[in-house]
C-alpha cells in the first residue's frame, strides 16, 4: 500500500490518534492526549461504555474524544467508517484485536486505507500457523527459544502443548505433558471435555521452560534508529493464578476437580537485575535487525519493526549463570499499561513513560520533522 496515497489529503498539523476499543486503547489515547492529539476509538456495540462514558473526554477529565460504534470490530473496514477516520486525519495504532476479531487479516493489509503506526504486515507473524511466523523470525535473529518437537513420539521431557481453547480459539488452553502417551491421553481428555479445539494434535509442542517469566517491552524508533526498553512485566492468568495462591493442602484437595486455564487477564509490573539488561538489549537489537532484513513478500514496506514490540519469555538459571529464553513475540503495542510503573523509560527520559505516551511522542516528532511517512505503513 502506497504511503503517499494513504497520507494524501491529510493535515499533518491536525492529526487524530485512532484505536480499536479494547486491549491497549486507553493507554494509547491517554498518551495521545499528553502530546496534544485528538483521539477516536472504534468500539463494538455492547462494549462501548468504557470509551463513550467512563473515560470519555469531558473538560480536564478523560482521554477519548470521539467514539465510532460498530456491530463488529471488522466493520472498521467499511467505507463509511474509513471515510470518517480519514476526515479526522487519523493515524491508527493497531493491537492484537486486529488479528483476533477479523475473519481475514489480509483485508486489513490491503483494504484499510488509514495509515497505521507500526508494521502493517508483520502482525500476522505472531500466529504460529503462518507459513513464515515468529519461530522463523526468532531463528533468523539467532535468539534462544524452547526446543520444538516435530512429533509427539520425540517427547522426552516436560513439554507445553500450545493448543487453542475450544470456546475462544484465540485464547490459550496450553497443557503440560511428559511423554507421548501422556500427550495423547491428556489431549484427548481435554478435547472430550470441550476445553481444546479438535485440531489440538497439530498444536506446537514446545519444551517446557522453568524460569521467572518476564515480558521485555521494547520500542524501536525509525526517527532516531535507537532501541529503547520501555518496561518489563509478567502476566496474570486465570484461573491458574488462583490455584497457585492456594496452600499445598488446598491444591491437593481440588486437583482434578478444577479445570486449570491460562487465560491472560492482566499484567504485573516487575523489574529485572541490571546484569540482565545488556543481554535483553542484545536480543532486542538482533530482533530489530532480523525484521529489517525480511524479504519484500513478507514485509512489503521493507521498514522492519516500527515502534513497540515485546519479547516474552523467562529468565533461567543454568550452571551458575542466567540466560533469557524467548517463547512468544508481540509485533505491536503490548496489552500492559503497567510497564510505566517500571523505571526503565524514566532512566532514559527523566520520568516514566507509558507505551502509549511513547507512541504519541514518536508521532508528534515525526509530524514536527515532516517524517510521518517513515513511521506508518
Amino acid at each position: 500500500m502506497n504511503i503517499a496515497d494513504l497520507l494524501s489529503g491529510y493535515d499533518l498539523k491536525q492529526l487524530t490518534v485512532g484505536v480499536l476499543g479494547g486491549h491497549s486503547a486507553l493507554d494509547v489515547c491517554h498518551g495521545a492526549k499528553e502530546f496534544g492529539f485528538k483521539t477516536v476509538a472504534v468500539a463494538r456495540g455492547g462494549r462501548e461504555k468504557t470509551y463513550s462514558q467512563y473515560f470519555k473526554t469531558r473538560g480536564e477529565k478523560g482521554c477519548i474524544d470521539d467514539v465510532i460504534v460498530v456491530d463488529d470490530f471488522q466493520d472498521v473496514l467499511d467505507e463509511e467508517v474509513q471515510e470518517k477516520l480519514r476526515k479526522m486525519n487519523t493515524i491508527f495504532v493497531h493491537n492484537r484485536y486486529f488479528w483476533v476479531y477479523f475473519d481475514e487479516y489480509s483485508l486489513v493489509e490491503d483494504k484499510f486505507r488509514v495509515p497505521i503506526f507500526g508494521s502493517r504486515t508483520l502482525l500476522k507473524l505472531e500466529e504460529r500457523d503462518q507459513p513464515f511466523n515468529q519461530y522463523h523470525l526468532l531463528d533468523a535473529a539467532k535468539i534462544r527459544t524452547p526446543e520444538i518437537f516435530a512429533k509427539p513420539e520425540d517427547i522426552d521431557r516436560p513439554v507445553l502443548v500450545k493448543a487453542a481453547e475450544a470456546q475462544r480459539g484465540y485464547e490459550r488452553a496450553f497443557f503440560v505433558v511428559g511423554s507421548p502417551q501422556e500427550w495423547e491421553s491428556v489431549g484427548s481428555k481435554l478435547e472430550k471435555e470441550g476445553r481444546v479445539t479438535a485440531d489440538w494434535r497439530t498444536a506446537t509442542i514446545e519444551e517446557f521452560i522453568v524460569g521467572a517469566p518476564v515480558n521485555f517491552n521494547f520500542f524501536y524508533s525509525p526517527l532516531t534508529e535507537e532501541l529503547e526498553l520501555l518496561g518489563t512485566d509478567t502476566r496474570r492468568q486465570t484461573n491458574l493464578d488462583g490455584f497457585l495462591r492456594m496452600t499445598a493442602a488446598e491444591q491437593a484437595q481440588v486437583e482434578g476437580k478444577i479445570a486449570l486455564k491460562r487465560i491472560e487477564t492482566g499484567h504485573i509490573a516487575c523489574t529485572v537485575k541490571e546484569s540482565i539488561l545488556e543481554k535483553a538489549f542484545e536480543l532486542g537489537e538482533k530482533f530489530v535487525e532480523a525484521t529489517q532484513a525480511l524479504p519484500k513478500d513478507i514485509d512489503p514496506s521493507r521498514k522492519g519493526i516500527i515502534g513497540p514490540f515485546a519479547l516474552q519469555g523467562a529468565v533461567v538459571a543454568e550452571e551458575g549463570r542466567e540466560d533469557i529464553v524467548i517463547f512468544d513475540v508481540s509485533l505491536r503495542i503490548p496489552g500492559s499499561p503497567g510497564t510505566a510503573s517500571t523505571p526503565y523509560s524514566g532512566y532514559l527520559y527523566g520520568q516514566s513513560m507509558s507505551v502509549g505516551e511513547r507512541c504519541a511522542m514518536e508521532i508528534h516528532l515525526a509530524a514536527q520533522q515532516g517524517r510521518v511517512e517513515e513511521i506508518v505503513t
